[in-house]
């Protein structure tokens, strides 16, 4: 089993979601974040003054999937959130041991 962790721009998480439920994937978990890669943020101005904006609101979707099903979500990922500016996102791609469904101790890929 696999988690993609995916780092994408707030806009693109609606297409991001209905390419992953085209391919099958089931289950997944957003959370709204805030960081900065290589762009570093930009200036802003309110009321009059300038400002910094170095963490900039971001989506992080998780989800962990089967060995058969990575390649096929990353590249959902990939096509769905790509606007081929700089901001777009990263992913991220992580092994797991066990999953453990916690209302029937189901483990293994069947818990997923």
């Amino acid at each position: 089993m696999t988690k993609i962790e995916a780092i994408i721009q707030t806009s693109k998480l609606e297409a991001v979601k209905d390419a992953l439920h085209e391919i099958g994937v089931e289950g997944m978990t957003v959370l709204e974040v805030r960081g900065h890669g290589r762009q570093k943020g930009h200036t802003e101005f309110y009321r009059g003054r300038e400002y910094t904006v170095d963490l900039i609101p971001k989506i992080k979707l998780e989800t962990v999937l089967p060995e058969a099903m990575v390649e096929k979500a990353v590249q959902a990922i990939v096509t769905a959130a790509r606007t081929g500016k700089i901001g777009d996102g990263k992913i991220f791609l992580s092994k797991v041991d066990e999953a453990i469904r916690i209302r029937n101790d189901e483990r293994g890929e069947g818990a997923l």
